[in-house]
């Protein structure tokens, strides 16, 4: 089974405060301009629907408005993948194309190859735990992760120090191109003052 990483370049703190945010004009915007893929979603979930989940609309007025969340554990996906759509609405997507599609533990492998440059300040692996804002309710999918300003600041600095110091670890050419992709993620958010990255792994 693959999984897929998708990776935004947002404000981390403006994105969270979209959670309770009570605001009813961008979730109007949201149904008219993607009723579509509301639509596809609620097709694809159509069995859990059936047993009771929120459909795609439903979970992300729920996030929108703070609760109340639904008491059943299986339902909860569908608020990670409604907080995925505020950031996939909000955020500018960044190229994962070397992550999706990926599988077994591809993301350790490339944390790994960070660590080989001297880069600990962020991690890949970290977009698969369960840093959704509260009160989201915990769920194993979508994963989710944040690289805050400061720490993709950090990251930057360690790399440029492994660049200074002449450091270049022998690395498989997959793990070289996918290294990469993460600094250009960095460098995107240096870019953009006060703004990180946050990554969905589903």
């Amino acid at each position: 089974m693959s999984s897929a990483l998708s990776v935004y370049l947002l404000d981390p703190a403006a994105t969270r405060a979209l959670v309770g945010s009570r605001d009813d004009q961008l979730l109007e915007v949201i149904r008219d301009s993607f009723g579509d893929q509301l639509a596809h979603d609620d097709d694809w979930f159509r069995h859990e629907i059936e047993k009771g989940a929120p459909t795609a609309y439903e979970a992300l007025r729920t996030v929108v408005h703070g609760g109340p969340f639904s008491e059943d554990e299986q339902h909860a996906f569908q608020y990670g993948y409604a907080y995925k759509r505020l950031c996939e609405l909000t955020g500018s997507f960044l190229d994962n194309s070397c992550f999706t599609p990926h599988r077994g533990d591809w993301l350790s492998v490339v944390d790994k190859g960070l660590r080989e440059l001297g880069i600990t300040a962020v991690s890949v692996a970290e977009f698969g735990y369960c840093g959704l804002p509260k009160p989201l309710p915990w769920t194993y999918m979508p994963g989710c992760g944040v690289w805050t300003p400061e720490q993709c600041a950090q990251a930057l600095e360690q790399f440029e120090e492994t660049k200074r110091k002449g450091h270049a670890p022998p690395l498989e050419p997959e793990v070289v191109d996918a290294v990469f992709d993460c600094i250009g993620w960095l460098r995107h958010a240096e870019s953009r003052p006060g703004f990180g990255v946050i990554g969905f792994v589903s």
